[in-house]
């Protein structure tokens, strides 16, 4: 598979499209940090205070900064780093702990926070909370196997280590130097953090646009084009430190007359990413409808169906469609309950064969994605991992 990325600057945001086989499949958009906007994003890492204990939902809210209080998880207090205890109890009111982002905040719900703080490279992630060896299931097993192995000696009990997916083609020593960073990082914030106050942030994440780069599987990676001359001079001081060995990959393209946006047709693209209707191939529509608890995706024949009931014509016609909904799924990067409502098929064994393709197209998304079941009303429930904004909350950032 060809990949390639476009990156490009307007007025107040920066824009990040991946590109599979010339077909944009992300699109990500973010305040430009020059605006003061950059605020609590994912990974950032803060001493945080506990304002409220809610005990009937296992929950607490921690200010990070005053006035901002996060969603807290209170199973991982067994764990957490503790710069000021205040009762004997695991949690109490008043508790100053470190907190890492781990969600962002979405429309009225608040960011959530975690104290299984995570330090992410670009082969491996170091975790603290979660002391186990593991390794990315997208590895071939026998690569698993050989990884666990090897990195048998690192074990321990105060942290963890997966190796990622883009560890397949990594030589064990870069992969080792690079968790042995990752480890100092740790083990600093682990001094330092006692002697901070309140509220400090002991770690801001780098840009969202450096670490979708951090982060993006380079396999079959063609290019990284930049279409704006300071964005480059940043992502090129990133890769020089981080990944010199895929410098060669960047490219500026500055040409004001023609500019990037126009030659990808991006605003096209973002256009119809944020549009309702989505036409497909042979006459069918997808209507995608966000709400606040899901998002509801309708499956329309249109004139792909005649009057005549034909199951082998409906059956087709729910396969493209359901290509189409996991592709938009991953384009829009619409998180939580999905509901689908793919036309009725009668043949149980189409069913059967339906949902199997079905599960292989969102296996293809990188974010972790599970077609649940359909239901007796025909209606195909997915769930999607939350962990930022979907496009349409980031266009309107």
């Amino acid at each position: 598979m060809k990949r390639k990325i476009l990156i490009e600057k307007t007025e107040h945001q920066i824009r990040t499209f991946f590109l599979e086989d010339d077909d944009i499949v992300e699109i990500h958009c973010a305040s430009d940090d020059g605006d003061g906007k950059r605020r609590h994003l994912i990974g950032d890492i803060y001493i945080g205070k506990v304002r409220n204990i809610v005990q009937n939902i296992g929950a607490a809210f921690v200010e990070i900064e005053s006035g901002v209080n996060c969603y807290y998880d209170m199973k991982e207090c067994g764990t957490a780093l503790f710069t000021n205890k205040i009762g004997k109890k695991p949690l109490c009111i008043g508790d100053e702990l470190v907190v890492q982002i781990s969600k962002e905040a979405v429309k009225t719900k608040a960011p959530t926070v975690t104290s299984n703080i995570s330090f992410t490279g670009r082969f491996a992630v170091l975790t603290h909370g979660n002391t186990r060896i593991g390794v990315s299931s997208k590895l071939p097993r026998s690569l698993r196997d050989e990884y666990k192995q090897r990195l048998k000696e690192l074990q321990n009990d105060r942290f963890g280590i997966i190796v990622r997916t883009n560890a397949k083609d990594a030589d064990f020593r870069e992969v080792i130097e690079e968790i042995e960073r990752l480890r100092s990082e740790y083990e600093k914030i682990v001094e330092t953090a006692p002697m901070r106050v309140c509220y400090s942030c002991l770690k801001s994440a780098p840009p969202s646009y450096i670490s979708d780069l951090k982060n993006v599987y380079m396999e079959g990676m063609e290019e990284i084009i930049v279409g704006d001359k300071g964005l480059y001079t940043s992502i090129r001081n990133y890769f020089e430190v981080e990944i010199p060995d895929k410098l060669g990959l960047l490219r500026l393209y500055d040409d004001e007359k023609f500019p990037l946006g126009k030659l990808y047709s991006t605003q096209t693209a973002l256009e119809k990413a944020l549009g309702e209707k989505v036409w497909l191939k042979h006459g069918g529509y997808l209507v995608i409808q966000p709400t606040e608890a899901l998002t509801v995706i309708d499956v329309n024949s249109g004139k792909n169906i005649g009057k005549a009931k034909n199951e082998e014509g409906i059956f087709r016609m729910n396969l493209e469609a359901a290509r189409e909904a996991a592709r938009q799924i991953r384009l829009r990067n619409l998180s939580g309950i999905i509901i689908i409502d793919f036309i009725n098929m009668e043949s149980e064994e189409n069913v059967s064969s339906f949902l199997k393709e079905f599960r292989t197209f969102l296996a293809a998304d990188p974010i972790q994605t599970t077609l649940v079941d359909m239901t007796p009303l025909n209606l195909v429930e997915v769930t999607r991992k939350k962990v930022r904004r979907p496009l349409y909350e980031q266009v309107r950032l």
